[in-house]
This record gives structure tokens, sequence and C-alpha cells, in this order.
């Protein structure tokens, strides 16, 4: 059996499959995201550590586990020392502290960022380590390694240390042409490059586990352990997308659209993102909206309500938006806008508005931001006549069907539970020999099915509405910006 790590922002997910690809268990344990300052975004990797023999243990199997498997949050940074030991908690892809340090990013000449072919934002771990090298030199200075998350949980399996092109390439750190660490960008910016992890394939063999991981894990030492990916690559095997024409959505905390690429094509506006996929010679384009289910939770926490009266009241036949708009930028925004200061809002209240109608809006105002960042993708020559959905964010039909008339395509889905995690297990078959390769590991995907498409001519007054609002939501953001 093989077993699949998935290292969330606030929980993580273990799966095991079979070598024909079934799902045999699964289990999760969850963690603290910790924000001792505004704006910032942390976790104690140990947190991550201990939830991974716990999941483990609950899976049981121990005895017929063969390989394991990675996927992680991409874009966070782990400082640690040569053994592994974590020396300061976790900066993950949400923080916002380094607004700074993006600004040097963003000077940086044109060749050097063309190299990157991605937009500088917060988050990354390169404007992280300069924050560091800003505010905690010494620690920076004790430190042996920088590793992302997924990489140091890796650690405490095999006690060495690997990263791979799919996270490496969503550091703002590395050279996407040459496939390898930007030396000369750490050198510039004065950061010692020893503090980046040997590159290696995701579906290359990273270790065996240690005899004291083994104990905690309840799993047999020796086994081979896979290198992993970033969670959204890892998802796209996960899911059998791996060749350019499907385009996925997913929704979770914030949202993305991926759509895999044969030839690297940087957005000329720098606004869509541009990784590599697990496969040796893959990319993929992307546009990460940070506000999704991360918004919606907000906004029903807030009004007071159980997700089944949200779902209710928000999608009443009698409720109209009369004129009212929600911006879900409560985490700041990446695509379209790339802005950390951007702020949610509701705009056009008045005495006749209803927690029903804040409830509406806000599943609007979640539906156009991916809008936008669909429209920012297609820009880059994307072509997407139809949709993939993924993720947890997505399984309530109303919902699926709110977002089919705005971003107007059809939506498909292959109702595929984990698939980070799955996509970290098939990496592990891959790493031990069980499959040849990642897309011999297509097989086993699932098809997809037609979950809810734009409603017709004879929905033209709701459809009209739909884009009335959506002209006013673009309308808004420049409008109460405030740089």
């Amino acid at each position: 059996m093989l077993l699949g790590l998935d290292l969330g922002t606030g929980s993580l997910k273990a799966i095991l499959l079979n070598e024909k690809g079934q799902i045999v268990a699964e289990a999760s344990r969850s963690y603290a995201v910790q924000s001792p300052q505004t704006g910032w975004a942390e976790s104690n990797p140990q947190d991550w550590w201990i939830a991974a023999q716990e999941a483990t243990l609950e899976l049981g199997h121990g005895s017929e586990i063969t390989a394991i498997g990675f996927s992680g949050q991409m874009h966070g940074v782990v400082l640690c020392d040569k053994r592994g030991k974590a020396l300061r908690n976790a900066i993950l892809w949400a923080d916002t502290r380094s607004r700074y340090e993006v600004q040097i990013f963003k000077n940086l000449d044109a060749p050097t960022l063309h190299r990157l072919a991605n937009p500088p934002v917060t988050g990354m771990a390169g404007p992280s380590l300069l924050w560091l090298k800003h505010h905690e030199p010494e620690l920076l200075g004790a430190a042996h390694w920088a590793l992302q998350p997924k990489d140091w949980l890796r650690f405490q399996l095999t006690g060495q240390a690997h990263s791979d092109p799919s996270d490496a390439s969503g550091t703002l750190l590395y050279d996407l042409g040459k496939n390898t660490w930007d030396l000369d960008l750490m050198e510039q910016l004065e950061l010692p490059h020893t503090l980046l992890a040997p590159l290696q394939n995701s579906s290359a063999s990273a270790g065996t586990l240690s005899k004291a991981a083994a104990m905690l894990l309840g799993l047999r030492a020796g086994i081979p352990v896979a290198m992993g990916g970033g969670d959204t690559p890892t998802a796209m095997l996960g899911s059998g997308i791996l060749s350019q024409g499907v385009v996925q959505l997913s929704v979770g905390s914030g949202a993305q659209i991926v759509a895999p690429r044969d030839t690297p094509i940087i957005d000329p506006k720098l606004r869509t993102h541009l990784y590599r996929t697990v496969t040796p010679q893959g990319w993929y384009a992307m546009s990460a909206m940070q506000n999704a289910g991360l918004a919606l939770e907000w906004v029903r926490r807030m009004l007071g309500l159980d997700w089944p009266t949200a779902y209710h009241e928000a999608f009443s036949a009698e409720i109209q938006t009369q004129g009212l708009s929600f911006l879900p930028y409560l985490l700041g925004e990446r695509t379209p806008h790339l802005d950390p200061n951007a702020r949610g809002a509701w705009v056009g209240l008045t005495l006749s508005h209803t927690r029903g109608h804040l409830m509406r809006v806000a599943f609007e105002g979640v539906a156009f931001a991916i809008r936008d960042g669909l429209e920012a993708l297609l820009e880059t020559g994307i072509e997407a006549p139809a949709l993939r959905l993924a993720g947890g964010g997505t399984t309530v039909q109303i919902w699926r069907q709110l977002l089919a008339d705005t971003l107007q395509r059809p939506l498909y889905s292959s109702e595929i539970s984990s698939a980070s995690a799955r996509g970290a297990a098939l990496l592990a078959g891959v790493a031990s020999g069980i499959f040849p390769s990642c897309e011999d590991t297509l097989d086993f995907s699932a098809m997809p099915s037609l979950v809810a498409e734009p409603h017709s001519q004879s929905h033209s007054n709701a459809q009209s509405n739909l884009e009335e609002g959506y002209a006013r939501f673009r309308e808004l953001y420049p409008r109460i910006h405030t740089p």
C-alpha cells in the first residue's frame, strides 16, 4: 500500500492507496495557524509532525505500507538547523509581513524578473527570507536550511534535506528556464545560497524511512520516501490533470485556476503565475485568489448562521441583490490585483437589506473574484471552454450553479476525494517503482461528469443581474483602493 501525506495550511490529511489506485483508508488532524501580529501567518512545524504521526497511526496497515509520498502547502519557509530542528515558527503563504521586501523584488531588473517568471507577492519564501534577514538576522545566520513546509516534514522521516521543482518554482528564488535555484539572485539579495536544499524531481526517491521515524509512525524502517510536490500540482496529478487542454478550478480557503502548459509561456503583465508540475517536463499557469472559502466562512460566522441556513437564505428565490456588492479581499489579493493592502467591503447597503442579502452577495463576490482571475489567465492565451472542479468548497449544487452562471462555462467534477493526498500517494508509487511514470497513474483517474452548466436564455434576467453585478464589482476595487 502507498501512503500519501498532504500538509495543508490548517490540517494534515493522510491517505492509503492500494496498487490499483483505490482508497483504503483516510485520516486527518488539524493544527493552529497563529497570527502574533496583524498580517502574520505562522505555524509551529512540530504540530505538523505530531499530526503526521497521529494520522498515520489512525490509518493502520503499517506493515503493509511500502512507500510514502508528500504534498504540501506552497510558498512558506521553515528555518531549521542541520538536523532539521525548526528554529522558529514557519512563515506561511498567507503571511503579508514582507511588503517592503516584495518591493525590493519588484525593483529587480527585467531579465531577473523574467527568470523568476512570477509576480512578486508576500508569503513567498524569497521575500520572507529577506524579511528574516532584515528583522531576525541572528536567527537566519544560525539556520542551516530554509525549507518548504513539506520538505521540512519529509526531513523528519529521512534525515535528509531536499526540495523539488514544483515547490521551488513558487519561492521567487528559482530560475524557471534553467530548472535550478537562482544563485545569482541569492548573491544579489545577500542571502546564503547554502540555505537552499538540493533539487530532485517530485517522483524521485528522497531517501528511506529512518528507524526513529518508523517507530513514531508505526511503519517499517527502510521503505522509500518520495520527494513529493506542492499541493496544487500534486492535486493535479491526483485528479488526472497532466496535459494541456484541461483547466481546473479549485475552491478551498482560497481559489486557484490551473492550466497545464506544454511550453513555459510567461504572463507579460505578471498577474498570473507559472510553475513546474510534478512531472519532469511540465508547467502550469495559475490564477491565485486569496479569498474564497475563507471569506465565506467569515461572513457566515459574522452573520451568526450555520451552513444550511446560510445556503437557504442566500439562495432563496426572492433574494435579489438590489445594487449591493461584496469585495471578498479580507486577506489582500493576488490575481489580478497583486495587492496585499486590498480590503473587503459591503457596498450599497440600505435598510431593506437582510442577512440573506449579505450572504448572497458574499457568494457572488467570491464568484466574481474567481471570474476576475479567470479572465486574467485567458489573456495569457489559455483556452478554457469548460472547467474541472476540485476542492471541498464546491460540493453544494446551488453554489456550483452560481459559479457556472458567473463564469459562463460548464463545470465538471470527478468527485475525487483528497486529490493532493492521493497525488502524494501516487508519487510514492512512482518513486518505489510500482508505477513506471506519473503518466501511467492516469489509468486510475475517474472520468469527470457534468455537474453544472450556465443557465439558458429562459433565465436571462438572472444572468443580466449577474453581469451588472460583475461590472459593478470590477469598478469598486479601483474606487476604494488605498495604496
